[in-house]
């Protein structure tokens, strides 16, 4: 499987902001949801500029394990992202990419057939 999809939403989060690996999991419609988004970003290759650091878990919590969670939190204070207690303050630095879905079937309008009109 390839994780390109995975990388080029990663790519777009703005500097200062995160999101979460269910967000990008939903997004996406990714198997496995959180924990393959995160399998993703674990084989995030080197020099490519993806900016793995940007991806929290459920409500900002730093998740990844030490000595990568010091250097997360390095960047994204970097970045201005404030971080009380290994959490980031989703509520202000949360981004979210904006959606392109489709129209539900029963969201679109049903046009019924046109009456003759009798004379």
């Amino acid at each position: 499987m390839s994780w390109d999809p995975v990388y080029k939403l990663v790519q777009q989060i703005p500097r200062g902001r995160v999101t979460t690996y269910g967000t990008l999991a939903k997004v996406l419609h990714l198997r496995g949801g959180a924990r393959t988004a995160g399998r993703a970003l674990a084989a995030t290759p080197s020099g490519r500029g993806i900016p793995w650091h940007r991806v929290v878990g459920e409500r900002g919590k730093l998740l990844i394990p030490e000595p990568y969670a010091s250097l997360q939190r390095k960047l994204l204070e970097s970045e201005g992202v404030k971080i009380i207690e290994m959490r980031v303050d989703y509520a202000h630095h949360g981004w979210a990419p904006k959606r392109t879905t489709k129209p539900s079937v029963k969201s679109q309008k049903r046009s019924s057939p046109k009456k003759k009109k009798s004379r």
